[in-house]
């Protein structure tokens, strides 16, 4: 029985190490700078959090946001509250929009309680995607690379409790 503990907790210290060595890949020297989670009717949806290559909470490509799923949720739904995310802030034709959708469907799994999928705004035109440990998607678009992350982190976000907890501004 002891054996078996020791094998849960080399597990959960690995899986924390692969997300760390996931986003420094991508972002060198990167450190988690802040956390919150998103509840929405009483119901926790996910814990957000946030890294940083200067471990400052500034929100300047590159940076990783990696929401760590506290429910199941259909990929289909994940990419229609993100474009009515970004409807809601920016100012983006109905075309445009209808296009980033089609992408985010594309890119966007089904996701269960305990996944998690991590955005990283690698560049002004560059966002990449995975889920827990698999490249699901790029997006190459300055554009909507500012809209996606602005969902957390623009002025006009849905959720912002959530904002300030990540970047500490009210």
């Amino acid at each position: 029985m002891h054996n078996f503990y020791r094998l849960i907790v080399m597990l959960l210290m690995s899986t924390q190490v692969y997300a760390t060595t996931l986003i420094e890949a991508e972002i060198p020297n990167a450190q988690m700078v802040a956390s919150g989670r998103l509840t929405v009717f009483l119901f926790d949806v996910y814990d957000a959090s946030l890294y940083t290559a200067n471990g400052k909470r500034q929100v300047v490509p590159p940076y990783a946001l990696k929401l760590a799923y506290l429910r199941d949720i259909k990929g289909e739904k994940i990419a229609d509250q993100s474009t009515e995310e970004i409807r809601n802030q920016a100012q983006v034709d109905e075309v445009t929009l209808a296009d980033w959708h089609s992408q985010m469907r594309n890119i966007f799994p089904n996701v269960k309680k305990g996944d998690n999928i991590t955005g990283i705004y690698k560049s002004p035109n560059e966002c990449v995607f995975y889920k827990n440990d698999s490249h699901i998607g790029q997006i190459n678009n300055k554009q909507f690379c500012a809209a996606f992350f602005n969902i957390w982190f623009g002025e006009n976000t849905s959720q912002p409790s959530l904002r300030n907890q990540l970047i500490g501004q009210k």
